[in-house]
């Protein structure tokens, strides 16, 4: 049986500590692996591998990384093993080389937790193949756009691309806020001006984000976290469809908004 043609993703995987949580954002990932159904591969991007050109792994069994310190002991002992994709790290390679994009294939990078703990949750089987890809985030975002443009072909060949990174981001902000529940409403109108350019494609706001959405320099004093919706946007569709898939905030700053791009 043929796969099904396959969306784009942007999901926020909030703090490492997701897989041990329990929250709305938790349940939403939960619940999505059942409604994508099983896609052949997954090309994962996550803020949290930037190199200075595309990279993509081709490692055969990507391993489990905690690029983190200072978490609870039982979230170093959890493991995600899916497989690796070596033959779609090849065909990454060949997109982004025919694209006229410099790419490299790196043999043996694993899973850093912007790929694995949101996985942890969509796909709990861990049978999936996986392949990085790495992000440039100093190039911004249309440099991100135009990665994903050369990437809409993999959807049609069954292959899930699942960018993973935070509507929202500030760790400084989030220490002030700790314990504070409350929504803050600079986060907020951020959120929600995002949400209603994704949905209505407009990429020139959005390729001018820091300058043009309310707040934006304060809910990411850098660009990485938001980078990975670019790619996103462009895997999907010109004129396809943008649904906003979840949407709450965590401590108060944190917005763990998620999209589909067909």
């Amino acid at each position: 049986m043929k796969t099904k043609r396959q969306p784009a993703l942007f999901v926020s995987h909030g703090s490492p500590t997701l897989p041990l949580e329990k929250s709305p954002a938790v349940d939403f990932l939960r619940a999505l692996g059942s409604e994508l159904g099983r896609p052949e591969a997954i090309l994962v991007v996550s803020a949290h591998w930037d190199t200075p050109h595309p990279a993509v792994s081709s490692a055969p069994r990507p391993q489990t990384i905690y690029d983190f310190y200072g978490f609870p002991p039982e979230l170093y002992r959890l493991r995600y093993p899916a497989p690796g994709a070596p033959r779609l790290a090849e065909r990454v390679a060949d997109l982004l080389d025919s694209s006229g994009m410099r790419v490299r294939i790196d043999p043996a990078r694993g899973l850093d937790h912007g790929a694995w703990t949101p996985l942890f949750h969509v796909y709990p089987e861990a049978d999936v193949p996986v392949a990085p890809l790495s992000i440039q985030w100093r190039e911004g975002p249309g440099h991100h756009l135009r990665l994903g443009e050369a990437l809409r072909p993999l959807r049609d060949e069954g292959v899930l691309i699942f960018a993973s990174g935070g509507a929202t981001h500030n760790l400084r902000e989030l220490s002030f806020q700790r314990g504070n529940p409350e929504p803050q409403p600079w986060t907020v109108e951020f959120n929600e001006w995002l949400a209603e350019a994704l949905s209505s494609r407009r990429l020139d706001d959005l390729l001018d984000y820091r300058r043009r959405a309310p707040h934006a320099v304060r809910n990411h004093p850098t660009d990485e976290h938001l980078i990975p919706v670019f790619v996103a946007l462009g895997a999907g569709d010109a004129l396809g469809a943008t649904t906003r898939l979840h949407s709450s905030i965590d401590s108060g700053v944190i917005s763990m908004d998620a999209y589909r791009f067909d």
